[in-house]
């Protein structure tokens, strides 16, 4: 067992790059980083944002 986290599928992406007015490059890492932990993710996109 890894502990790789899933990446989110492409339009989740969107709608949390567009969710947080951040590129879609930033989001995808984020998610990637963050897998399902959205408060995790959310937060960092905060930080991206500013």
């Amino acid at each position: 067992m890894t502990n790789e986290k899933p990446v989110a599928a492409p339009k989740d992406v969107k709608t949390f790059a567009n969710k947080h007015r951040i590129d879609i490059e930033d989001a995808q890492r984020i998610l990637a980083q963050h897998g399902d932990d959205r408060k995790a993710a959310d937060r960092e996109a905060r930080r991206v944002a500013v």
